[in-house]
């Protein structure tokens, strides 16, 4: 790769990392995960950084292959469970409204099954169509719009959802 071209990834590296680490936390509630999904996505992008801008979207590119990333580290191996004799008290934090209600939001996405969540953090957070969506996913638009449904319905009969952020 040319330094024009290394200069120009760097640039749309910087500009987007911390939008995709907050995709990537939106779609697994981990911030070390979301890091590495990031780091994937970007480093992909690289390997094919030439090719990819001259299809001028790299940003449809990169949250593609981030959301793909995280399907397959599903596949790949199971996480494992460290199961242990007693229950490890929680630190004790000062918390206010503003962040129960993250906590609530993300405690509600998390137990969403992946492919819903996918499909409600990339369509209602990041404000993407449903033919977008469809796209990132590599499933079609009918897929899209009856995943959103059911996660939705999902989210609505959360009690604690709809008293807390209301």
């Amino acid at each position: 790769m040319d330094r024009a071209a290394e200069a120009e990834f760097s640039g749309f590296m910087h500009s987007r990392w911390l939008q995709l680490v907050r995709l990537g936390f939106a779609l697994t509630g981990d911030s070390g995960l979301a890091e590495d999904l990031a780091q994937t996505a970007l480093a992909r992008a690289y390997a094919s950084w030439p090719k990819i801008r001259r299809t001028g979207d790299p940003d449809a590119y990169v949250r593609r292959v981030l959301v793909n990333a995280n399907r397959s580290r599903f596949r790949k191996h199971r996480v494992a469970e460290q199961l242990t004799g007693t229950v490890p008290e929680p630190v004790p934090q000062e918390v206010t409204r503003d962040s129960d209600d993250r906590v609530t939001l993300m405690a509600a996405l998390l137990s969403l099954p992946p492919r819903q969540r996918s499909v409600v953090v990339l369509r209602f957070w990041l404000d993407m169509t449903e033919t977008q969506v469809a796209e990132a996913l590599g499933c079609s638009v009918g897929n899209v719009k009856s995943q959103a449904s059911r996660a939705l319905a999902t989210l609505r009969a959360r009690m604690d959802l709809t008293e807390e952020m209301s």
